[in-house]
């Protein structure tokens, strides 16, 4: 699939400047307010799962400041584009530490930019939210700095499809896997077909396409000779997308389940086809719940170039925002902020299975929700295939 570039959708300049959640603010307003620095992947490499993170939370506190902020004080969000490149992560955040004198660092890019974002923050004792993949690090127990708002959980991810294709086909599941060729794929691949054999199925291929993959049919005809009548692949969405793709047009007739990034709801639509299954920790717009229009209303206000479609994690990790700084007592500082981490219990309204819950033995989350969605011809629209299914978190 050829997404539209970052530029033709208006957000080019967000590669040279900073973004903030506020009109220009006077140095007054900045020691006035909470302040966040975001680093983030808005153009180059992973840009179309991030920027619209990054951009539903400027969105989100653009509206919260006009009604007064948290706790009576503005949240001044600070964007700044490291196009998924370790050294522009570093860059931002000695920038954020530094200079802007942030309380709180996010990232929502790469994985690649997480390492020398860590350091930073364990030199400056800023802590660090994270809004994509959540590493390893923020899994019970709990690390004094990090915390992860995302709907990304890995183990647990393969876990769920696992069970799932187990309780559709059983013993009769033969599953031919698909990553892409970088460690946190691999290795979340790689579990799942553990588990499924452990399971009484049988993982019958497992490929791995490097970044970037021209043709995808080498890996959907190993898939194919391998006899799969399931494929499941939890990669980067163009990895995902063009193995089904490949698969289907070699004449493949089995099931693909794969991991519900923020484009699956519009690709759903696109692809139209019965057979793709996707799964995720987000509620998809089609459910039509009351937050929904929330976000809606607010993004059509804002006149964002994102399709709104691509809003719902992002106003997730808003809400969570929000839920850490209300228990930030003014003035706030990096360290009450570290604290705060410990006692989070956030309504995320039905954007997820349930609240998002911190503890001090836990900075990821207590339960975690997944629901499973698919087109449906007969009602030319999208349907939920199964409701909330919850793991605890331990």
């Amino acid at each position: 699939m050829k997404m539209k570039s970052l530029k033709a959708l208006g957000f080019a300049s967000l590669a040279a400047v900073a973004v903030q959640a506020l009109a220009p603010a006077a140095p007054a307003l900045a020691q006035d307010a909470y302040v966040v620095g975001i680093s983030a992947a808005m153009t180059g490499r992973g840009s179309a799962g991030y920027a619209p993170v990054a951009e539903a939370i400027k969105i989100y506190f653009a509206d919260l400041n006009k009604q007064g902020g948290v706790n009576g004080h503005p949240v001044k969000i600070l964007i700044r584009d490291n196009q998924a490149q370790a050294s522009k992560g570093a860059s931002d955040a000695k920038r954020f530490v530094n200079q802007d004198g942030v309380h709180l660092m996010m990232n929502a890019s790469l994985s690649s930019t997480y390492a020398p974002m860590v350091a930073v923050s364990k030199k400056s004792k800023t802590p660090l939210l994270f809004a994509g993949v959540c590493p390893r690090e923020v899994y019970p127990p709990a690390n004094d700095l990090q915390a992860c708002a995302t709907a990304y959980a890995a183990g647990y991810d393969a876990r769920f499809a696992m069970d799932f294709i187990k309780a559709k086909d059983g013993s009769k599941a033969k599953i031919g896997l698909v990553s892409m060729a970088i460690p946190i794929s691999r290795a979340e691949v790689d579990k799942a077909a553990e588990l499924a054999n452990s399971m009484g199925m049988k993982a019958v291929a497992n490929e791995s396409a490097p970044p970037p993959t021209p043709d995808y049919s080498p890996f959907a005809t190993k898939i194919i000779q391998a006899g799969a009548n399931w494929a499941y692949s939890w990669a980067p969405w163009v990895t995902q997308i063009k193995t089904f793709q490949a698969l289907r047009k070699l004449g493949w007739k089995g099931t693909f389940i794969t991991y519900a990034h923020n484009n699956a709801e519009e690709e759903l639509k696109r692809v139209k086809d019965e057979g793709l299954l996707v799964y995720g920790a987000n509620a998809m717009f089609q459910d039509n719940l009351p937050v929904h229009a929330e976000i809606k209303a607010a993004y059509d206000k804002a006149g964002s170039k994102f399709p709104l479609t691509y809003f719902g994690e992002g106003w997730a990790h808003a809400l969570a925002l929000e839920g850490l700084l209300k228990n930030v007592a003014w003035p706030p500082t990096r360290a009450k902020v570290a604290a705060a981490l410990d006692n989070v219990d956030v309504d995320l309204k039905g954007l997820r299975g349930g609240n998002l819950t911190w503890t001090s033995s836990n900075h990821f989350r207590t339960r975690h929700h997944y629901r499973v969605y698919r087109w449906d011809n007969a009602k030319q629209g999208i349907i939920q295939l199964q409701d909330w299914s919850s793991y605890d978190i331990k």
